[in-house]
């Protein structure tokens, strides 16, 4: 099992940290030992003084595929979720200035939230799917998939080029402008359609 990240899938986040809008999906994997345990807190590790919060839609894969044509890439996920990228900023921007992988900014440990998954049936149209993210029950985040720059199966077509996907494999597609910093104590909600679809406390 393993998560495959988007990068810079919103054009207002690319904006806010002044990166350049790529030309294809900018990719990345996290491994299994990054999910946060369920009803676990997440802990702010001591390499970094600036953990971001990253809201996202997540893909549950449901079937074996690869090189899979945008056209059929629906076949390939019947759940959908809402998770958190978590990101030690401080630590991606000295990688990022050295020109090397963001792995230990992005994929340490506890930095993949999981919440709840909704089947697919409930929603009317993939690509309008509302989101949105609450710290201290004040919005920070707000999304709706309309806005990514690669669509969810347009990201299942491009990945499955490089990587076979797997039953129970996870997709992160990208997260919407507003991310910011998470301090002890925090308390962090996620909402899908209004769902409320985890809900952590920071430590």
């Amino acid at each position: 099992m393993k998560l495959i990240c988007i990068g810079r899938n919103y054009t207002d986040h690319i904006k806010e940290l002044e990166n350049e809008k790529p030309t294809d999906p900018v990719v990345f994997l996290k491994p299994d030992t990054s999910i946060l345990l369920k009803k676990q807190p997440f802990f702010i590790p001591d390499f970094s003084n600036d953990v971001h919060y990253e809201v996202e839609v997540l893909i549950k894969i449901n079937k074996v595929g690869k090189h899979i044509d945008k056209k059929f890439a629906n076949k390939y996920y019947d759940q959908i979720g809402l998770g958190i990228d978590f990101t030690a900023r401080d630590l991606q921007a000295q990688l990022k200035a050295k020109g090397l992988p963001w792995e230990k900014a992005k994929a340490f440990d506890g930095a993949a939230v999981i919440g709840k998954w909704l089947p697919k049936s409930e929603f009317q149209d993939i690509n309008d799917i509302n989101f949105s993210l609450e710290k201290n029950d004040a919005i920070v985040q707000t999304g709706n998939t309309s806005l990514m720059l690669w669509k969810i199966d347009e990201i299942i077509e491009y990945v499955s080029k490089y990587f076979t996907l797997k039953i129970g494999d996870i997709i992160f597609t990208g997260t919407p402008a507003g991310v910011g910093k998470v301090i002890a104590e925090d308390q962090l909600k996620g909402y899908l359609e209004g769902v409320e679809m985890f809900s952590l406390k920071i430590k």
